[in-house]
């Protein structure tokens, strides 16, 4: 059946500018780290996406190495986009990322400028696309001169090849030195992506407060810690769920199920009940409470938990007996 865009996909998305950049990000953006692979539906794979971008979503996260098998992602990406949504490309912020195993050898992973250069012409190719609005270095490289693979970003951004750069995972003194390089360079950093939810907090220590001084975007990954943060484990580990696939690619596993994960998550999924929203609309709303939260990527298996996870903007704002009773669930 041929794509019709819902007309209305604008109503009822916000949308945050990113950092002190003039473009302007939905505050859930689809990552397609898991489900997306080749091991996946490639119909399921369809329908989520076209979901999202009838709710308003225009931010599609992925990288080099995302599905199984690595770059099977990208390429089903590309697939349904060039069936279904390349009339809309111009309304699309499309991002890929580096840093990751991609191939052996001594030029298949980490931050050289041989490596970021070849790994982004792979992913343009598996997704049929000239440039990508977004390209990260995905991890810090302990080996590479920071200022080597700062300026292979920078070139990239120069050739036309991404619109805007961004980096993912680095600490906060290591993204301080990024971005006065790339300031030096006339190409300064758009977006930093961290892993934060409630279960997981370091950005709050120092790196919020940098990219807010620095004005640079937040796009938090994981807001749901893989799924611990949603009722889907609270009794049981599903036989359909990540932890039970024992998936690759830094999936969750079994081990991650502790039981004093379920009993906090237990507790706030209480809460949430008396805010009207499910465990998992309640984490992605904590996270964007915060104004320096340009985004936040959110994963699903299905169609429907787009929809779902979209009605968390319908109640972002905490109380202050609402946050101080999440702070004592999380510290018991």
């Amino acid at each position: 059946m041929e794509y019709q865009a819902n007309n209305h996909r604008y109503s009822d998305m916000e949308y945050r500018r990113c950092g002190n950049s003039g473009l302007k990000l939905s505050a859930l953006s689809l990552g397609l780290w898991h489900n997306f692979g080749n091991i996946d539906p490639i119909e399921n794979c369809r329908a989520i996406l076209l979901r999202a971008f009838d709710t308003g979503i225009t931010h599609f996260d992925l990288a080099n190495n995302y599905g199984q098998p690595s770059g099977s992602a990208e390429e089903n990406f590309g697939r349904i986009l060039k069936k279904d949504l390349l009339p809309h490309r111009d309304e699309l912020i499309i991002s890929s990322k580096a840093g990751y195993y991609m191939w052996p050898g001594p030029y298949g992973e980490w931050g050289s400028k041989k490596y970021l250069f070849a790994s982004l012409h792979q992913s343009l190719k598996r997704m049929g696309l000239d440039y990508v609005d977004i390209f990260y270095h995905h991890r810090p490289d302990p080996d590479t001169p920071l200022e080597e693979t700062m300026s292979a970003l920078d070139l990239i951004v120069r050739q036309g090849k991404a619109l805007y750069i961004g980096i993912s995972n680095y600490q906060a003194e290591e993204a301080k030195k990024a971005f006065d390089i790339l300031k030096k360079m006339g190409t300064p950093c758009l977006i930093h992506q961290p892993k934060y939810s409630m279960f997981v907090r370091w950005v709050e220590k120092n790196l919020l407060s940098l990219l807010e001084k620095e004005g640079v975007g937040c796009i938090p990954f994981s807001p749901l810690a893989q799924g611990l943060l949603t009722n889907k484990y609270l009794d049981h580990i599903p036989a359909d769920s990540r932890a039970a696939r024992k998936l690759q690619n830094g999936a969750m596993s079994e081990d991650d199920i502790t039981p004093d994960n379920i009993k906090k998550a237990r507790q706030l999924a209480v809460l949430a009940a008396e805010r009207g929203q499910s465990l998992a609309q309640m984490s992605l709303a904590w996270i964007l409470k915060d104004q320096r939260v340009s985004s936040v990527l959110i994963g699903a298996s299905k169609a429907d938990q787009i929809t779902d996870s979209v009605q968390c903007l319908k109640n972002y704002r905490f109380t202050e007996q609402e946050l101080k009773r999440i702070e004592q669930i999380l510290a018991n």
